[in-house]
């Protein structure tokens, strides 16, 4: 506020300083037409431009985060159907993410549903139920529990969660106007070629699983992130980011503190989307079982999956 008042008491007496005194009989000089006037010998000095100073505080804001954050590990949750008013229900996609903002890095590791853990509280059961039992129990508390039995089984501090439904989804989507997304060989149930998915289209695409299996799924999962991604830091769908914006804070449930995000955002767009380091846990890392119950499922081959986390989260 001091800086603004000095460059306005500047101003003022830069006025008054350069404006010629006459007496009131002093008949005014005329001067010519199109000629311009001189310039003046005192300069305005020491105030800086409102739209430069905005900008270096943004910057600053922005590496003072990355500074701060150091590493991110959030689990992003995808919730199945639940009743209407509730989350209750399973996590659908589950993806443990990794976010340096110093190193420009995320890493983005698709976890399977099916895949039979040690949940806390609940006993040995499909990693997708954590989230189940726990909102079941206490409304609210599915995503911790969900991070939880992720932080236990893969040896990853996982502080902090993403969650949304269905419904969030397809109005994030809506909101973008679309994901252009281009196949080279049919995936999710479409032929290859070019598509603009709406949000009922893009929920189809990530949720089919028609024909193939959950690993297909987190596949091509993968390629719509993506395309997500792309499309949200395309300039031409920059005038809609309040449309989304609106729809994230509807329909998007987290607890990454406000601080960060700068950083994040930082990071991806340091990254790219073709610069991010997407994987699954494919098929050579589990070992399909079925329970005493009859269920199909998944056993975790961690001599597998230990060098990728190790790789990925530094575990």
């Amino acid at each position: 506020m001091e800086v603004l008042e000095s460059c306005a008491m500047n101003e003022k007496t830069w006025l008054e300083d350069t404006q010629p005194i006459h007496r009131q009989d002093e008949t005014l000089p005329t001067q010519p037409h199109n000629v311009p006037a001189a310039p003046p010998e005192q300069r305005r000095r020491g105030c800086l431009p409102r739209g430069l100073v905005l900008l270096a505080a943004l910057v600053g804001l922005v590496f003072f985060s990355s500074s701060l954050v150091g590493r991110l590990n959030v689990l992003i949750l995808g919730i199945d159907r639940t009743p209407e008013g509730t989350v209750v229900g399973r996590s659908d996609s589950m993806i443990l993410t990794t976010i340096i903002p110093v190193r420009g890095y995320i890493g983005m590791l698709s976890i399977p549903r099916d895949l039979w853990v040690s949940i806390p509280g609940v006993g040995e059961n499909r990693i997708n139920t954590a989230h189940f039992f726990a909102e079941a129990a206490r409304a609210g508390s599915g995503p911790a529990a969900a991070a939880a039995a992720v932080s236990l089984n893969f040896g990853v501090d996982v502080n902090y969660y993403v969650r949304f439904q269905f419904q969030s989804f397809q109005e994030i989507i809506d909101a973008l106007g679309g994901i252009p997304l281009k196949l080279e060989q049919p995936s999710g149930g479409l032929p290859s070629g070019d598509y603009v998915l709406d949000g009922e289209a893009a929920l189809a695409f990530v949720r089919y699983r028609a024909g193939s299996d959950d690993f297909f799924r987190m596949e091509h999962g993968q390629d719509f992130i993506r395309a997500f991604l792309g499309r949200a830091l395309s300039p031409a769908s920059w005038p809609r980011l309040p449309l989304v914006a609106a729809a994230v804070f509807k329909g998007v449930d987290t607890n990454l503190p406000i601080w960060t995000w700068p950083a994040f955002a930082w990071t991806l767009l340091v990254s790219g989307p073709g610069g991010i380091d997407a994987r699954v846990i494919s098929r050579d890392m589990v070992q399909g079982f079925t329970t005493p119950d009859g269920a199909q499922v998944l056993a975790p081959n961690w001599i597998q999956i230990n060098p990728i986390l190790l790789e990925m989260f530094g575990q």
